[in-house]
């Protein structure tokens, strides 16, 4: 009787173990699920700008409304925001809690910059009678740089919802996998947009 009991306390004591060495949220793996789907729902928006990119039903073409040097600027804003987030996750690394702050924070700024930059472009653009409706090539890029700004939009509160959780709870493990988490998000989408640039932007300004 008692060799039964030390066993079944045995494996209750096993099953408690393999139960506390699996991580207490899914979120890493929830999240590159996301990123999967978010790359399907890009991939459709390029697919319906590459289809309907050249329909300008009389309207201007993308040569007539870009502006490379504009769009340069746009362009390192947000790529630089990358690169200052990697300086936050050296920092982090490093258990540099002011430092991650400090670098956070010029990425929001960076990131700032570039929605301003864009939000700019947009009204630029409909003042000019080139809005959405105007032909079905500005119906697609609209929707695609809109919807990559909203992405953006997204991480920037996220990013300053993490810096205050950072600067309250310090840098503890639920906070390193957000940061960690955070991180892959800030440079998918810089991927995203250096294929906006050069598929949209450059494309025109090459023609």
């Amino acid at each position: 009787m008692s060799v039964a009991v030390s066993e079944r306390q045995a494996a209750v004591e096993h099953h408690g173990a393999d139960h506390h060495d699996h991580p207490a949220s899914p979120t890493p793996i929830g999240f590159w699920i996301y990123l999967m789907s978010d790359c399907i729902i890009f991939g459709c928006l390029f697919a319906a700008y590459a289809v309907l990119g050249r329909n300008f039903a009389g309207g201007p073409a993308p040569a007539d409304l870009f502006e490379p040097e504009f769009v340069l600027v746009e362009t390192a804003l947000l790529l630089f925001s990358s690169v200052t987030f990697g300086m936050a996750m050296l920092a982090m690394d490093k258990r540099r809690q002011s430092a991650v702050l400090a670098w956070m924070a010029v990425s929001g700024v960076l990131a700032l910059g570039f929605l301003g930059m864009e939000i700019y472009e947009f009204h630029h653009l409909v003042e000019i009678g080139a809005g959405p409706s105007r032909s079905a090539f500005l119906s697609a890029f609209f929707t695609l740089v809109a919807t990559h700004g909203l992405h953006v939009t997204a991480g920037s509160i996220w990013l300053v919802t993490l810096m205050v959780q950072i600067a309250k709870y310090g840098l503890h493990e639920a906070n390193l996998r957000r940061l960690s988490t955070l991180s892959m998000f800030w440079h998918f989408l810089d991927l995203i947009w250096i294929g906006v640039f050069s598929f949209v932007y450059l494309v025109a300004i090459v023609r």
